[in-house]
Order: structure tokens, then C-alpha cells, then sequence
């Protein structure tokens, strides 16, 4: 093919991978919301305490400055790795892919030692506000322990990245996207296994609750547990997670201790259960594959220095370029489970159809976390997988108004 063509042909090609892009995009960002949903601009003051949204934002305050600190860290350790690190391979008789997988898990390993003073500062700030318990040497061992689960991943990552770059050379990306994608949904559907200090939900009126709220939300009746974290923490919390037969609510026992009442803990398995009734977990691998695809495209490009993926001295590069990429993507990853969170409240509030307890609750969820419940733009766009407790609760007053209007 002359080289004219050639170029012409990957122009076609690459208008074409963005057009089935948009429109993968376009049918993930689908909601039951209301187009147009107009909400109130409400004053926090109105609804929290002057001293709690001072002590709300400045424990937030310090946990996002340090996290930003955290991040630069990680891209100077990486960046010194991915320049140097390639050098220790010659010390290495383990062959391509081993040497690989070794540089791999050094890499990681050293990026965790760089961490773990950014770690015990955040264990010591949430201590001194009272919301965690957790030992420095508990947290500390845990997170040693922690190496292991993500060793295995990292290595599995990097066989499977280096087998197929050996084989296919440039196009290599192309086939380890959906190899990683349902390598990341098996992780899903055993996720509910891997959850410690569980039981089954055993509150019969809580279980009544859900059963009719499964009803109103049209969603097949899940497994529903309680975690035992109070040990660690006095933060509250629930999750939705698993897939298919695996669908599991998670409540975390300290939302059950009594500061909630049943009405307020009503809404929070109404938005759980709105996660599962909207697929929104397979959503939210729609978004990763829409991501996937050209990040592991841009790793292919960025290693050929190397040699490709297929050489093991590339591994210290791809590391930088997979780190960097998920900081880049990230805020704009949290626009789409904002915009799920978003779904989700709205599905609870018409399934309880309790917009004062759906209030209350958001309201004792962000003091019992110290959430801020009105951070600046730039810590929102940055790390907010949710919206804003503000914006959540202006959404039930929108909600009243359909109501209202006869919507």
C-alpha cells in the first residue's frame, strides 16, 4: 500500500473509531432523570451549622491538598523508574516475560514505599477528627497485605500485555482491551466474595423495606449484608455491588447503630437498589472499555522507544503512561458515576417517595463523614465520585416540584 493510501486509510480509520466512540458514549449517558431537571440553589447554612462546615471543609481541605502532594510523588517515583529502572533487568535471568513482570512488581513496590508517608499522615488526620480508629501499625500491615491481591493482578496484567505484544506486535492493544474488560468483570462478579466481616442482613423490618422497595424499583430481589467496619471507623456507608447471580447491598454497620432512622436508612437502600435496577455496574464497564481501548492503544505508542510491550524494558514506561492516564482520566471518569449517583438518587426518591427522609438522610451522612457538603469547584471536579450533598439535597426539592406539577 502506497504510503498515501496508507495514511488516507488510518484518517478513515481513526474518524470512524471516534464516531463509534460518540455514539457508545451518547447511548451509555442515558438517564431516567428528568431533561432539563432544574434545581434549587440552596444555601448550606440552611441546613448545617456554622462550626460543622468549618470543620467539614477544613478536614476536607487537608485530605484533598495531601492526596495532590500523594499524586506528585507517584508521577516523580514513576517518571525516575520509567527512566532508570530498565537498567536492573540486567540482573534478571527470568526471560522476557518474567524480567517484565519482575520490573513490573519492583515499580509497584517502590511506588508503595513512597506512599506510605502520605498514608499514615491521612490515618493521623482522620484520628485526630474521630473518624477512623485504625492503628498505624494495623494500617500499615494491611496495606503490606494489601501487596499481594495487587502483585497478582499487576503480574496477570503484564503476562497477558507482553504474551500478546510478542505475538501481534503493534496491534497487540487491540485484543488485550476486551481481554483486561472481562478480566475486570470476572473481578466484578466475585467482588461480594472478597468483601471481609460479613453477614446477612437480619433487621426484619429492614428486610421488609427492601422487599418493597425491590418491587417498586422493578429490580430482582439481591443478597443483602452487613460489613462489620465500626472497628475501623464511624464514617457510614453502603454499596451496591456483584453481578447477576452475585448482585449483593452492602451496609456497613455503622449506619445501623441508631444515629439513622428507618426512614433515612429507607433512602439509602432505595439509591443501592437503584444502582442495581439501572445496570448501572455494566454501565460503568461500557465507560471502562470506552477508556480502555485508546489507553492501552497510547501505552503501544509510547513503549515503541522501548521496543514495544513485548520487550521487558518497555514495562518501566508503560507503568508511567498507565499511571498518568488514569490521573487524566479520572475527573472525567467521576462526571459518569456522578451522573449515575445522580440517576440513582432520583430512582430512590421515586421509590420511597420520602424526600424529607431522603434530606435527612444526606444530611446525617455528611455529618457523621465530615463530608464538606459544598467543596470548591476544583476539589469536585477532581475527586467527587458523587455530587455534592447540596446538590443532592436540592434534588429532592425538584423532585417535589414535578411532583407538584404533575409530572
Amino acid at each position: 500500500m502506497r504510503p498515501a493510501r496508507r495514511w488516507a486509510f488510518a484518517v478513515l480509520a481513526l474518524l470512524a473509531g471516534i464516531a463509534l466512540w460518540c455514539w457508545a458514549a451518547q447511548a451509555l449517558w442515558g438517564s431516567t432523570v428528568p431533561a432539563g431537571l432544574s434545581t434549587p440553589d440552596l444555601d448550606p447554612s440552611r441546613f448545617f451549622g456554622d462550626s460543622f462546615l468549618d470543620r467539614s471543609s477544613t478536614y476536607s481541605r487537608f485530605l484533598e491538598i495531601e492526596r495532590l502532594l500523594s499524586l506528585a510523588v507517584l508521577l516523580a517515583v514513576l517518571t525516575v523508574y520509567a527512566k532508570r529502572g530498565h537498567r536492573l533487568m540486567r540482573e534478571s535471568a527470568a526471560g522476557r516475560i518474567g524480567t517484565g513482570m519482575l520490573l513490573g512488581m519492583l515499580g509497584f513496590a517502590v511506588v508503595w514505599l513512597a506512599e506510605i508517608p502520605f498514608g499514615l499522615v491521612e490515618v493521623w488526620w482522620q484520628r485526630r477528627y474521630h473518624v477512623s480508629h485504625q492503628g498505624y501499625l494495623e494500617w500499615l500491615v494491611e496495606s503490606f497485605l494489601g501487596l499481594g491481591s495487587e502483585f497478582l493482578f499487576l503480574s496477570l496484567t503484564l503476562l497477558v500485555a507482553m504474551g500478546l505484544a510478542g505475538v501481534l506486535r503493534r496491534w497487540w492493544w487491540a485484543v488485550a482491551a476486551p481481554v483486561f474488560l472481562g478480566l475486570a468483570l470476572l473481578l466484578a462478579f466475585v467482588s461480594p466474595y472478597l468483601i471481609p466481616n460479613t453477614e446477612p442482613l437480619r433487621n426484619p423490618r429492614l428486610l421488609e423495606d427492601a422487599r418493597t422497595l425491590e418491587r417498586r424499583e422493578g429490580v430482582s430481589p439481591p443478597k443483602l449484608v452487613v460489613q462489620d467496619v465500626h472497628r475501623f471507623t464511624t464514617a457510614p456507608n453502603a454499596e451496591a455491588t456483584g453481578l447477576g447471580s452475585t448482585r449483593t447491598v452492602v451496609l456497613w454497620d455503622t449506619l445501623l447503630d441508631g444515629r439513622f432512622k428507618r426512614d433515612e436508612i429507607r433512602a439509602v437502600l432505595a439509591h443501592e437498589l437503584a444502582h442495581l435496577a439501572h445496570d448501572h455496574t455494566l454501565k460503568l464497564f461500557g465507560w471502562l472499555a470506552l477508556f480502555l481501548i485508546p489507553a492501552w492503544a497510547l501505552v503501544a505508542r509510547a513503549t515503541r522507544s522501548r521496543g514495544g510491550l513485548a520487550r521487558p524494558e518497555a514495562v518501566p514506561v508503560a507503568l508511567i503512561v498507565l499511571v498518568a492516564l488514569q490521573l487524566l482520566a479520572t475527573p472525567l471518569f467521576n462526571v459518569v458515576t456522578r451522573h449515575l449517583e445522580a440517576e440513582a438518587d432520583w430512582s430512590a426518591l421515586e421509590a420511597t417517595r420520602e424526600p424529607a427522609a431522603q434530606r435527612a438522610a444526606l444530611r446525617r451522612l455528611a455529618t457523621t463523614s465530615l463530608s464538606d457538603p459544598n467543596p470548591p469547584s476544583w476539589a469536585y471536579g477532581l475527586y467527587a465520585t458523587h455530587p455534592t450533598i447540596m446538590q443532592r439535597i436540592a434534588m429532592t426539592y425538584a423532585w417535589e416540584e414535578q411532583r407538584r406539577l404533575g409530572h
